[in-house]
């Protein structure tokens, strides 16, 4: 099983924590990764990207080049990459700040991360971590309580409530996405 995966967005967003979270959780499952990054000179605004390969054999080469999910949380990072997912594969998308999508041979899943941040945690700081529990519900190779793992032993404890909240918060989307997906899904099969 090899498995790679993009987050993009732009500087400042966390995309690169997220990552390091996602490989983290990864890691604790016993599964060999690879976490690479790239981001702009600007520290806030400028183009950031992510990448995380995991495999349950040797990783050869470090470079994402079809991922089989994407998330962008921004109109430029969807446009740069959404035509690099392979087919049937995941693209994750803040709908807020990306709001022109096309269709693929991928599953679309539109969740406004920034949005529930700011309404339900109080702080749109957590945003990554919205997409990060929606990400762990929408994938069947990584389990939820290594990236909880992963998540405690990396943020500060005065920081932990928020993010735990905001992580749970983002699972919890994510499982709705899917089941809502599931029943479009059987809908459109049932009218052939």
């Amino acid at each position: 099983m090899l498995k790679e995966f993009r987050l993009s967005g732009t500087g400042g967003q966390g995309i690169i924590l997220a990552a390091i979270l996602l490989a983290e959780g990864a890691t604790r499952q016993g599964l060999n990764v690879v976490q690479t990054q790239s981001y702009g000179p600007e520290a806030r605004g400028g183009a950031s990207k992510a990448e995380v390969k995991i495999s349950d054999e040797p990783i050869d080469y470090p470079k994402v080049e079809m991922p089989e999910l994407l998330l962008a949380l921004s109109q430029e990072a969807y446009d740069k990459y959404h035509n690099s997912v392979q087919e049937r594969g995941i693209i994750i998308v803040d709908e807020d700040l990306v709001p022109h999508t096309v269709n693929t041979n991928c599953q679309l899943f539109k969740i406004p991360f920034t949005r529930l941040a700011k309404e339900n945690i109080g702080k749109e700081i957590v945003t990554n971590i919205v997409a990060l529990g929606a990400i762990a519900a929408l994938t069947k190779e990584l389990d939820s309580t290594s990236i909880l793992e992963a998540l405690q032993q990396r943020i500060p404890s005065h920081l932990l409530d928020i993010n735990l909240d905001a992580y749970n918060l983002g699972y919890k989307q994510g499982v709705q996405a899917y089941a809502q997906s599931q029943t479009f899904t059987r809908l459109e099969q049932n009218s052939q």
